[in-house]
């Protein structure tokens, strides 16, 4: 039997075995990340060598699709009011707290990562900046959590994943030797942001505007409009791609365009009645959500045997100590700086701090640096995967405690006197929103 067999053989496996028990472990510190990111590390060359170094190719598709599916359906589900009314929090966590965490990242790297260029250092901090809901589910899904602090981290985790990609390219394009370096900053700016946005914006736009036009008139079905969401997605990515473009941002800003046109032109009579279990909402998300989920998941078990694995053979004190220092001083002061004078309470601002975890988008980012074969990639690549563990590690396991404990404490506080946490906020907007990150139903 072939590797590639074998590999698809225990990612089924592995993803069989794992729904099967769902449901009961939903609720535990063993987390879907943990369960597929072990099982990577053990399948991988450094243990088993079932699924062999070799398969990066179509590893890193992967990888990138499932990436591009999560930045086009969180933009998709997000909405102006979860920005304004009550969203004072996930604006000051992206507007300030974002980029003190970059700035963070970078200066700590600088003494303990010798050996990286300057821009390679700032690579570092951009890389490990965004977070990611599925790491810590318990901690946004938890209804113990006042609505406030799960909708902002929710909104958090949906929008920086794309903030961080326009640092990400310019900042790739400045390493001498990368394949953007020979656009140039410029050339990067105008084709990976300028066309790449508007690229997106037509795309995105044009298509939910076509959705609508075909629900309107009834010639759409309920199954076809969630193959649509995908098509929508994977066009927006190639088209940026077929210009030498960025197809992450391409598909970010689609998805806000094509969200923006389904939530703002008339759709004519529903197609679906609350016969069919969806309550008469509307489902067009639900399958590039739950596909893009699974594949979120599989990702994290090829991260464990292509890239964790072998990483961990060659661990130094400064990249463990980078890895910890990245899940807790980078973030924790950021989003301490970035909410004093919000009237939130210490137990809240460091719940908020805690849960940062760093998952998909920081392993696509650090394998699209790894593939560019420049001096320096092997050691950011090392950071971003033991940085990436930990938080699977500690996000994972002290989610349920943690959520827990805070609850309580909001409830006993909120008994006691009016608390800024027990603010009302919208109700979410999407299937994802508030309980169901990056990873299918259950």
């Amino acid at each position: 039997m072939s590797g590639g067999a074998w590999t698809v053989l225990a990612v089924a496996g592995v993803t069989a075995a794992y729904a099967l028990g769902s449901r009961r472990l939903a609720s535990t510190p063993v987390s879907s990340a943990l369960v597929f990111t072990g099982c990577g590390v053990l399948l991988g060359p450094a243990v088993l060598d079932v699924i062999g170094a070799d398969e990066k190719g179509p590893i890193t598709a992967l990888l990138e699709a499932a990436l591009t599916l999560v930045l086009f359906t969180d933009a998709m589900t997000v909405r102006r009011r979860d920005l304004t009314r009550g969203g004072f929090l996930p604006r000051r966590l992206l507007g300030i707290g974002l980029l003190l965490s970059i700035a963070a990242g970078w200066l700590l790297a600088w003494p303990l990562l010798p050996g990286l260029t300057v821009w390679e250092l700032a690579l570092v901090g951009v890389i490990l900046a965004p977070t990611d809901a599925a790491l810590g589910k318990t901690a946004i899904s938890d209804t113990r959590v006042p609505p406030l602090v799960r909708q902002g981290l929710n909104v958090e985790s949906g929008l920086n994943d794309g903030m961080v990609l326009p640092f990400f390219v310019v900042l790739l394009a400045a390493v001498p030797g990368t394949s953007y370096a020979a656009e140039g900053v410029a050339g990067t700016f105008w084709r990976s942001l300028l066309l790449s946005t508007v690229l997106g914006l037509l795309v995105g736009g044009i298509a939910g505007r076509l959705l609508q036009a075909a629900r309107a008139r009834g010639w759409i079905t309920r199954e076809w409009r969630h193959v649509y969401v995908l098509a929508v997605a994977a066009g927006s990515y190639e088209l940026a791609v077929v210009v030498d473009g960025s197809g992450f941002i391409a598909a970010w800003v689609a998805g806000f365009a094509f969200g923006h046109a389904l939530r703002n032109i008339p759709a004519g009579p529903p197609d679906t009645t609350a016969a069919d279990g969806t309550g008469g909402r509307d489902t067009t998300p639900e399958l590039a959500e739950d596909l893009g989920g699974l594949l979120a998941s599989i990702s994290l078990l090829l991260f464990g045997a292509v890239l964790l694995g072998p990483a961990l053979q060659h661990l130094t004190w400064q990249i463990v100590l980078y890895a910890l220092l990245s899940l807790t001083v980078v973030r924790l002061v950021p989003v301490a700086l970035s909410l004093l004078g919000s009237g939130l309470r210490l137990p809240t601002v460091l719940y908020v701090g805690w849960f940062g975890p760093r998952g998909l988008a920081s392993v696509v980012l650090g394998l699209l640096v790894a593939e560019e074969h420049v001096a320096g990639t092997e050691l950011m690549g090392r950071v971003v995967a033991l940085t990436v563990a930990f938080s699977v590690l500690l996000h994972g396991a002290t989610a349920p405690a943690l959520a827990g404990a805070y609850g309580t404490w909001f409830r006993r506080a909120a008994a006691s006197g009016d608390l800024r946490e027990a603010a009302e906020v919208p109700e979410p907007a999407g299937r994802r929103r508030l309980g169901h990150p990056h990873g299918p139903t259950g």
